[in-house]
């Protein structure tokens, strides 16, 4: 049997002419490998991105000063295949200017109808409205799509 192969018949591993192992040639050639963190530091990297977690949690889940604002759909006609009838509710601070774009949309989720609805400031902060909308085809639904506080003009 020669020194090349082993009993079971497969190759003997290489064993370099050196004598050093394959990590103490790596760490002549390269550079011994650069220390990992400490356990200590470990455990302060971990503390405060924990912390900025909850950070974050707490700053997104606090309302912000200038108020809330929401919408809800709360009904719809289709009268004919040129309008629609949309109802909803806002909600917004008292003395804010809201805009709200209201569409109707076909069975196949194109919008056929759009319209931007202007709410002056109110006495309540939950203002309910029913707007006409113009559509080009028949529709088979309508609803709020988006709302924004329009700033004051100076």
């Amino acid at each position: 049997m020669s020194t090349e192969e082993n009993t079971a018949g497969t190759p003997a591993p290489e064993r370099p002419a050196d004598g050093l192992s394959s990590t103490t040639r790596l760490a002549n050639r390269y550079g011994a490998p650069k220390p990992g963190l400490s356990r200590r530091a470990k455990i302060i990297l971990g503390s405060l991105a924990g912390a900025a977690a909850v950070g974050a949690v707490v700053y997104m889940a606090v309302p912000s000063g200038t108020g809330t604002l929401t919408s809800k759909d709360v009904g719809f006609t289709i009268p004919d295949a040129t309008t629609a009838v949309v109802d909803f509710n806002v909600t917004k601070p008292v003395d804010t200017t809201v805009d709200c774009a209201v569409q109707v949309l076909n069975e196949s989720y194109a919008v056929v109808g759009w319209k931007t609805v202007r709410i002056p400031p109110a006495e309540t902060q939950t203002v309910s409205l029913s707007t006409t909308v113009r559509t080009d085809s028949l529709g088979v639904t309508g609803g709020v799509n988006a709302c924004w506080i329009v700033e004051p003009e100076s």
